[in-house]
């Protein structure tokens, strides 16, 4: 153990703080637990915080976010660990030890007081992350408006050591020398709740994703269709132009074994439906197709959702599409097969098209020694106890939430996190019970 390691007392370690993650944390938090939440990015949130609206009942996504972030961040029982990878987590006794890395934003965060005057001066300008390529961001920022906490990370790839934020900052905050912090948790429990990714925009390159720029993936156009998005309005990002055609490719990266992703990811139908819809709204006159084998509408009000999209006007296709390309001014033509009517393959032109991307884990316990947990087929957390255990893991005292289990919409990932929760307070409250000494030795 290094010898500045900062040591760490809690309950229930909880492994990301996307919504999963943070309900989990709030539930136990609001129970009198203690709570150590541990985030990879800079900022809580998780995907969620990035999307426009939620299906079916197109409420604004960051109004049911922010609230549990800022919750979160101010709880008196949660301590909150942005910017942090987890090395490790191995049992202790009765509970677990974990290692983690606080990674170098090159702030000092307890002298930063959050003006952005260190982003208003920086000169250089990359790529966001957070608009997925669309927009552009500073060297030096807060990852975006309502990020938790507000602290900005220099991004040392991109510094030119100009000097100029520091210059600007008015607290002295900027270290650009700043190392990792090592931490070591000792907890009772452990959730993980570590989410998503979606399948790769380039993994079938006959559609063409990651080389022609009207091709994008299902999050850079919840991005577009944000109000405060990179554009301000939905456009195509190689002219600027308004779309007159927009085109919808379900299971680009669902049901493939190709790609390794035999399974149906369950929100693919929906959120294409939910943003075209929104497209619907956003450009009246534009014609919008969604190329689909089967709509899969699989929750509450989600059919009658379908249906008020197909009275809408928006145009559902049982095509095949076999690939996409471009002409000279960016113009896409996709290759299908109708389904419905048995005819020959045909051509057919779109202004923009969405892949329909799957899910896939974000952390998978083959990829690293993190923590001795297994995985299943499919690479999510294997429950063993299903479903009568739904969030049991293969290692007593570690539960699992939200999407780190399998693909999972938003309601039934905090349904999910709840369960989580009262499982781990449980297993707390049975190994107090076996050892009194733990009693009130967290916190």
């Amino acid at each position: 153990m290094a010898q500045d390691t900062q040591q760490m007392h809690t309950d229930i370690l909880v492994v990301g703080a996307g919504i999963a993650g943070l309900q989990a944390s709030l539930d136990l938090a609001d129970q009198g637990y203690s709570v150590v939440l541990v985030e990879r990015q800079p900022s809580i949130g998780g995907v969620m915080i990035s999307l426009s609206k939620v299906f079916p009942t197109l409420d604004c996504a960051s109004c049911i976010t922010t609230p549990r972030m800022a919750s979160a961040a101010h709880h008196p029982n949660i301590s909150l660990l942005t910017y942090t990878e987890v090395e490790s987590v191995a049992r202790n006794g009765d509970g677990f030890i974990a290692k983690l890395v606080k990674k170098p934003r090159f702030v000092e965060e307890d002298k930063c007081i959050g003006c952005r005057r260190c982003e208003e001066a920086c000169s250089v300008f990359v790529p966001d992350e957070y608009d997925h390529g669309l927009g552009a961001r500073k060297a030096i920022s807060i990852p975006f408006t309502n990020a938790i906490p507000q602290y900005p990370v220099l991004d040392e790839e991109s510094c030119i050591l100009c000097g100029a934020c520091a210059k600007a900052c008015p607290t002295q905050c900027i270290n650009f020398v700043q190392e990792p912090k090592h931490i070591e948790v000792k907890a009772v429990a452990v959730i993980m709740a570590t989410g998503f990714e979606l399948t790769p925009i380039d993994a079938k390159p006959q559609y063409g994703g990651a080389q022609y720029p009207n091709v994008l993936s299902p999050l850079q156009m919840e991005r577009l269709l944000a109000p405060h998005g990179p554009f301000g309005a939905v456009l195509r990002p190689s002219d600027g132009k308004t779309p007159d055609s927009i085109a919808y490719v379900q299971c680009a990266g669902s049901r493939d074994l190709s790609l390794g992703v035999p399974y149906c990811s369950r929100v693919c139908c929906m959120y294409a439906i939910k943003q075209a819809m929104l497209l619907s709204g956003s450009l009246p006159i534009a014609d919008i197709t969604i190329y689909y084998m089967d709509i899969r509408a699989f929750g509450k009000g989600y059919e009658q959702f379908y249906q008020n999209a197909k009275a809408m006007g928006i145009n559902f296709v049982k095509a095949k599409v076999a690939r996409i390309r471009e002409d000279d001014d960016h113009n896409l033509f996709l290759r299908i097969e109708r389904q419905d009517t048995g005819s020959g393959p045909e051509e057919v032109q779109h202004d923009l098209v969405v892949l329909s991307l799957g899910m896939v884990p974000a952390w998978k316990p083959t990829s690293s020694g993190m923590i001795p947990i297994e995985a299943d087929t499919d690479g999510f957390l294997r429950l063993p106890k299903s479903p009568l255990r739904p969030n049991l893991t293969t290692m007593e005292g570690v539960f699992a939430a939200g999407v780190a289990t399998g693909p999972k919409d938003i309601v039934d990932a905090i349904t999910d996190a709840g369960g989580a929760a009262m499982a781990a307070a449980n297993y707390v409250e049975r190994v107090r019970q076996a050892a009194p000494a733990l009693a009130g030795a967290t916190g």
